[in-house]
């Protein structure tokens, strides 16, 4: 194992800007809409997004842990959980203006490839297909990062590719930021249209040259492909999208050498099977920063940041997860992030490349596995270690791990009954 690399992955900060603490519960954060904050404290609380001294403890920790890292993805959604007349265009650009110099300002030479989230939009999720005030203002804010082709790229479609320069490996490695919101359910924008903003070609045609040219390439975006671990048959994106992004990166797979997403504020691994079920890529979707949850909902996560490292050719080798246990930060006034796990000797693997995912996922599907358990707070970041997953919420997590696309997705739901 040669470590040739290595590299940050955060996501979903949803900073509130109105979080504050006052005696009155239901008025500490606009995003908990009305409902009283649960045990609010300097961090934060579980029914509010980021205070903004959130953001900066999980930055000084990252900057303080004098980590080597190459590069940082960040896989969106800055502005907060709140209805759509709290939030403005000039708002959503200012919060993500906010971050993104926040980013700078604590890693001056990092070299950042960002994506866009549903939130990043005002009126939320109805990102459009051309180019767009909120496209444009993001483009400046985000210039210090990507060069001018990437950028006018993002000015049309909110999507771009850059090379990453590494003196390290002799293979090139490519990025590319997708925009997956223009598949997102909820928006409406996009809508019976084939490819919304011509991504998918677009997208192709990348690929394909990537091939030619011998590059690996990491794909990141907000909202992940493949279905949700956490409700039946359902998947993130429209289910048309869905199949035809599977469908290119089955066709891709060789050049691929990691997926990265975000958007379910959760812990979660898919392995992309091709026709015949053999395992042919790694995808990682990362916990949020925001610790917030909805009312009826049981759990949340921790707010969590991540780390992969990588070998010569790019492929994945390692990764850290690192956390801040809420709870105990506001008890003590003080942030202590921590390492929760480190993946390979959580579950006993070699490396995270697609084979190894895949026994992974292969041992979780074992009735009563002690591992699934460990996956599952893993899954909600250390929330609550008496939160059980079993029966219909385990097939959930075990047949989306595995499986991205409608036929194979069902037939593992509607087997279940075999192996539980």
């Amino acid at each position: 194992m040669h470590i040739s690399g290595q590299f940050w992955h955060v996501s979903d900060l949803h900073l509130d800007p109105t979080y504050h603490i006052t005696p009155d519960r239901t008025k500490v954060c606009s995003s908990s809409k009305g409902a009283n904050a649960s045990n609010p404290g300097p961090f934060g609380d579980f029914l509010c997004d980021s205070p903004y001294q959130l953001i900066l403890s999980a930055f000084t920790f990252m900057k303080d842990s004098r980590q080597q890292a190459s590069f940082m993805i960040w896989t969106g959604d800055s502005p907060p959980h709140v209805p759509v007349k709290e939030l403005s265009t000039k708002l959503v650009i200012n919060i993500i203006g906010n971050m993104s110099s926040t980013i700078q300002s604590f890693f001056p030479d990092l070299q950042v490839f960002p994506a866009l989230g549903n939130h990043d939009y005002w009126p939320q999720d109805q990102l459009p297909v051309t180019t767009s005030e909120v496209y444009n203002a993001v483009a400046d804010f985000w210039k210090p990062w990507l060069t001018d082709e990437a950028i006018s790229t993002f000015r049309k479609g909110g999507f771009y590719t850059q090379l990453f320069e590494s003196s390290v490996g002799s293979q090139p490695l490519r990025i590319i930021s997708l925009n997956t919101n223009l598949y997102y359910s909820p928006n409406s924008v996009t809508v019976n249209i084939t490819d919304p903003a011509n991504q998918l070609a677009w997208l192709e045609g990348i690929l394909e040259a990537s091939s030619q040219k011998q590059e690996k390439v990491y794909i990141i975006g907000h909202v992940p492909v493949g279905y949700l671990p956490y409700a039946r048959n359902t998947t993130a994106i429209r289910e048309y999208y869905n199949e035809r992004l599977v469908k290119i990166f089955r066709k891709y797979s060789s050049v691929i050498a990691g997926q990265f997403f975000g958007h379910t504020h959760r812990d979660s691994i898919m392995v992309l099977l091709d026709e015949e079920e053999k395992p042919v890529n790694s995808l990682f979707v990362a916990p949020a920063v925001t610790p917030v949850k909805n009312v009826w909902q049981m759990e949340s996560n921790n707010p969590g940041v991540r780390f992969y490292q990588y070998d010569l050719d790019y492929s994945l080798l390692d990764l850290w997860q690192f956390y801040l246990d809420l709870r105990d930060a506001n008890k003590k006034n003080e942030s202590d992030w921590k390492l929760e796990y480190i993946l390979t000797k959580a579950y006993g693997i070699e490396d995270l490349k697609p084979e190894s995912l895949y026994e992974m996922a292969k041992q979780l599907s074992v009735p009563h596995s002690k591992l699934f358990e460990q996956y599952y707070n893993n899954f909600i970041v250390s929330y609550d270690k008496t939160i059980v997953c079993e029966e219909g919420c385990k097939t959930c997590q075990i047949c989306a791990m595995q499986y991205l696309d409608y036929s194979s997705y069902t037939d593992c739901i509607n087997q279940e009954a075999m192996w539980r």
